[in-house]
């Protein structure tokens, strides 16, 4: 009798089905608010509806909208669908985006993913907290970073590389720092590529919500209290580090100056580099860093990072980044009413888990990139100009 093979494809199906299940049913035990979703949908609505964009707030939270006309005129097809049948949709886009990132964190790394092991990997990644909030609330992370990625992995010469990096930009802004990037790594093509389809983006937006476009770029942009409190444990950037550690909502220089070092230094690691997958991580954890807020959901960057410390056989490294990443320690520390400013120090790195471990992790990296190539010319002399503002930052 000819012996029955079980296919590759059937354990990772099954482990996919059952992480898929496991979470659909804590969502409904936990009724799925997907809150930042709503807040898309009523800025759909303003626009379709022509009422005022930044004047509303939605769900018990009170959330008003924060992004760029151009991302709200976007959200418009969510206005029409029923909130169920619009929650159901975006938790199947968003588990189509995870796989498409996992496959885009492959890529980057030349370690294209058969079917089966993207399925498992894309089961796993499913629980890492910063994905399993984007899912919970509805977020666009995933489609940010994965235009983000997509983008910056595109062979040398393909046709309008810097386009979709500019969109993601013009939704959401931080995907900006790229453009920066890809100046100091001497891809200026790209970067004028990403700069203009951002501008564009942003004229558009003028173009068809001109009251709010003018409400957002000379108001709405700089009220960062707008998109909710800094010292929050849900704040894992420098600055809700620094604010939580000084017991201060408003720590004002104190993380202004590190946050200007961090970002000096990131980028110059990221100049440095020989590798690209290398710099394009090290652009983007350094933006979540010095942002002034960067939700926990904001982190779905660590998906390639693994990708990253695997494809290196950096295996006790990833293991340990895969464990902070879905312990979920900020959640366990007391953190209702004021409670994040009163922290004893034992508690802050569980409150910083993921500023911490980055911080470690560029530390370590700081030590390494000694060890690199050669430089290009204008590569060392972009490196040399950041490395003196680095030392004067510090000063």
């Amino acid at each position: 009798m000819r012996k029955r093979t079980v296919t590759p494809r059937l354990p990772a199906l099954l482990l996919l089905a059952l992480s898929l299940a496991s979470f659909a049913a804590l969502c409904a035990l936990r009724g799925a608010p997907m809150a930042d979703l709503l807040v898309y949908r009523a800025e759909g609505a303003a626009v379709a509806h022509g009422t005022d964009l930044y004047g509303f707030t939605v769900t018990r939270w009170r959330l008003p909208a924060t992004y760029p006309p151009f991302a709200a005129v976007l959200f418009v097809p969510a206005a029409w669908l029923p909130v169920p049948a619009l929650k159901a949709a975006v938790l199947a886009g968003n588990v189509l985006l995870l796989a498409t990132l996992v496959a885009l964190s492959a890529r980057l790394v030349s370690r294209p993913l058969p079917p089966a092991p993207l399925c498992a990997a894309t089961a796993l990644a499913l629980w890492l907290e910063p994905v399993f909030q984007t899912l919970l609330y509805g977020q666009i992370n995933l489609a940010v970073t994965c235009l983000t990625l997509w983008d910056l992995t595109r062979p040398p010469g393909a046709r309008a590389r810097g386009l979709a990096l500019g969109i993601a930009a013009g939704i959401k802004l931080t995907p900006a720092v790229f453009v920066v990037y890809l100046l100091l790594r001497g891809r200026g093509r790209q970067a004028a590529t990403a700069a203009a389809a951002c501008a564009g983006s942003a004229a558009l937006g003028a173009v068809l919500l001109p009251s709010a476009s003018a409400d957002f770029w000379t108001r709405r942009l700089w009220e960062t209290g707008r998109v909710g409190k800094a010292w929050i444990v849900d704040n894992q950037s420098l600055r809700g580090l620094v604010a939580r550690i000084l017991g201060d909502p408003a720590p004002g220089l104190a993380w202004a100056l590190p946050a200007a070092a961090v970002a000096v230094a990131g980028l110059a690691l990221a100049v440095r580099t020989p590798r690209d997958s290398h710099g394009v991580l090290l652009t983007a954890f350094t933006a979540l860093l010095v942002c002034p807020i960067s939700w926990t959901h904001h982190w779905v960057w660590c998906v390639p990072l693994l990708a990253v410390l695997l494809a290196e056989g950096c295996t006790r490294t990833a293991a340990l980044t895969a464990l902070v990443f879905t312990a979920r320690t900020m959640w366990l520390v007391p953190h209702e009413g004021d409670l994040d400013l009163e922290l004893p120090w034992w508690q802050q790195p569980l409150a910083a888990a993921y500023p911490v471990l980055v911080l470690g992790l560029l530390l370590s990296y700081d030590s390494m990139i000694s060890r690199c190539p050669t430089l290009s010319t204008e590569q060392t002399g972009t490196l040399t100009w950041l490395s003196r503002s680095f030392r004067s930052a510090r000063r």
